[in-house]
């Protein structure tokens, strides 16, 4: 195992620590999840009773071969706790997410919760949002159009791709990585782009992020909201 992978195995087992016996648990997306997956496992082969509500495909496909019990919407409306991953964290712990491909999801997921912890290693803490592009999920249909829309706010969207085809998520829909570089003003950005026809989610998370869970070397930093 590399260093890299090491520090998400390190930052994604710590974040189980947060899970309590009893608790609806919104699990997130993306590579360093998938170690908080594998503990949570671990942790329910021991006794501890959880239920879990994945953000994507790939998620539940993990929980299903760790044995994390799952659940939906239908079943339950509030979640205790939600921990994903992020693509960038700036210092009012605002995040950029999406890089995965599963920011709609992952935001209903997070806005169900009482409360997101976010895992990451050191690279993704930044002082300002936007040196990684912004994704932007958009339905198919017109998507062109929508692209015009959102380059007049100051960037080139790119088409998400996989391999040669168009990337789709898991909800059927496009994404447009958006390089805005800074961000001076998240909030207004992302206000900004929700108002234009055929937009459905940005991967700005706005003061969605209760605590954030860094791995450095090899130790665990844990930063919370002011």
């Amino acid at each position: 195992m590399n260093e890299a992978d090491q520090m998400k195995k390190l930052v994604g087992e710590a974040a189980v620590e947060n899970v309590e016996d009893g608790m609806k648990v919104g699990l997130g997306s993306g590579s360093t999840v998938y170690w908080m997956v594998k503990k949570l496992g671990e942790r329910v082969k021991e006794g501890l009773d959880v239920e879990g509500v994945p953000t994507s495909n790939t998620t539940a496909e993990w929980a299903r071969e760790f044995g994390v019990p799952l659940t939906d919407f239908s079943k339950v409306q509030e979640l205790d706790l939600t921990i994903d991953g992020a693509d960038e964290v700036d210092e009012q712990l605002h995040l950029i997410k999406g890089g995965g491909g599963a920011l709609f999801r992952e935001k209903v997921v997070a806005a169900a919760a009482k409360e997101l912890v976010i895992i990451v290693d050191g690279s993704k803490l930044v002082s300002q949002l936007g040196k990684f592009a912004l994704p932007v999920e958009v339905l198919p249909f017109g998507w062109e159009v929508t692209a015009k829309h959102i380059a007049a706010l100051g960037c080139s969207p790119q088409l998400r791709t996989a391999g040669e085809e168009t990337y789709v998520t898991d909800n059927g829909n496009y994404i447009l990585d958006c390089p805005f570089g800074q961000i001076k003003d998240p909030a207004t950005l992302h206000n900004d782009l929700k108002d234009i026809v055929g937009v459905i989610e940005t991967g700005l998370f706005i003061g969605m992020a209760d605590k954030i869970v860094v791995g450095k070397q090899d130790k665990v930093e844990v930063i919370s909201k002011a």
